[in-house]
């Protein structure tokens, strides 16, 4: 039978959502775009767990009726009707209060932002270029089946294709929440396009996810920046080679080096830059965060440490291993060609983690690989 105090709890939810649901409609609110917009986000949280809790009630009050009807009615039918329902509720109502459960518990703050996404080529030569290009195009593909806009900001061509390094904004809905399981190393291993005796080759590719901070998270001295222009490269028109419209911004105390040159206005990469040098410093505090917390949890899902492998792509077998939890998929042209499809690999791997982050069901951790996790299908 359902627990009373997680129906009890809901009803804190269902105020605040009934709430929020005015507020969204009030006039001065709207106006108030910044505040507009995280109303706005808040109402569709709340509104998972009001639909998760409505769904549950109406099991809990099915249970009570069928109870009734056994404890009372003298139809024999009726009875037996009665006894299947409460024999299926049984089995459901355990399953709805695991999911309400789920909804209640805290997201993690920086799931919901924004995401700077780095791909830089490793080991390998010009086929790591190449599998970075790959890799690029099999994030296109899964923002573009989750609606989210992705925008380059920076790139570094390869010599036979792909790139030494390519740099993209991607926003829309909890971003971070599910890329941040992508950082780390990828490895590929097929036969180069270069290659003449069919040998295969292993190249390896770094895959960077920084959540992007806004103006207030980081606070930033101007008199650390050092700004440098200079004439933007590539494809573009006119104003390519000609304008001083590339932006290097440089963080003296950090070192930290950011450019951008995607737009033909100044201004325009200006911003963009500014916005990737705050993620930069606040993906570096909040690094050190989670490095605290690893320290006093030693069984800890994967921060995303680009030193660890986390995947590798095997072409001639058709195959990609997840090295974290052991999973191993035949069905590699899927998860290149249709990442977020039903068909593909679909970012199971992070939704899984989340929900193994979630629960703290965390797995034993040997080394760098992660064991006992179960993957649902």
């Amino acid at each position: 039978m359902s627990d009373n105090s997680l129906l009890e709890k809901l009803e804190t939810f269902y105020i605040r959502f009934r709430e929020i649901g005015q507020l969204i409609t009030d006039p001065e609110v709207i106006q108030d775009m910044n505040r507009f917009v995280k109303l706005n986000k808040e109402y569709r949280d709340l509104e998972q767990i009001v639909e998760a809790g409505d769904e549950l009630k109406r099991a809990v009050s099915s249970y009570d009726e069928a109870q009734e009807i056994l404890n009372t009615e003298t139809d024999k039918e009726l009875k037996e009707m009665a006894e299947m329902e409460i024999e299926e509720l049984d089995a459901k109502i355990p399953e709805l209060e695991s999911k309400v459960k789920m909804l209640l518990v805290p997201a993690d703050p920086e799931d919901s932002k924004n995401v700077i996404l780095e791909i830089r080529a490793g080991t390998g030569g010009d086929e790591a270029s190449l599998f970075a290009g790959d890799l690029f195009r099999m994030y296109t593909k899964f923002c573009e089946s989750k609606r989210w806009k992705i925008e380059i900001t920076n790139y570094s061509e390869g010599t036979s294709g792909g790139y030494k390094e390519i740099v993209a904004n991607i926003t829309g809905d909890g971003v971070y929440g599910i890329m941040k399981y992508e950082s780390g190393v990828h490895r590929v291993q097929r036969v180069p396009a270069t290659e003449t005796q069919g040998r295969v080759h292993t190249s390896a590719a770094t895959v960077a996810v920084l959540p992007e901070a806004e103006e207030g998270d980081v606070v930033l001295n101007p008199a650390d920046i050092r700004k440098d222009t200079y004439c933007s490269s590539g494809p573009g028109g006119q104003s390519v080679n000609t304008t001083y419209s590339a932006i290097r911004l440089t963080h003296i105390p950090t070192g930290i080096v950011v450019t951008c040159q995607d737009e033909k206005s100044q201004l325009k990469n200006l911003a963009k830059a500014m916005t990737e040098l705050r993620s930069r410093i606040y993906a570096i505090e909040h690094q050190k965060y989670l490095d605290e917390i690893a320290t006093k949890r030693k069984t800890m899902v994967s921060t995303g440490d680009r030193s660890a492998k986390i995947r590798t792509y095997n072409y001639p077998q058709g195959r990609v291993t997840d090295h974290r939890i052991n999973l191993t998929l035949y069905n590699l042209a899927a998860v290149m060609e249709r990442a977020g499809g039903d068909g593909g690999y679909g970012w199971r791997i992070g939704r899984d983690y989340r929900e193994i982050a979630d629960r703290g069901e965390h797995g034993e951790i040997e080394g760098k690989r992660i064991l006992k996790i179960k993957v649902k299908n």
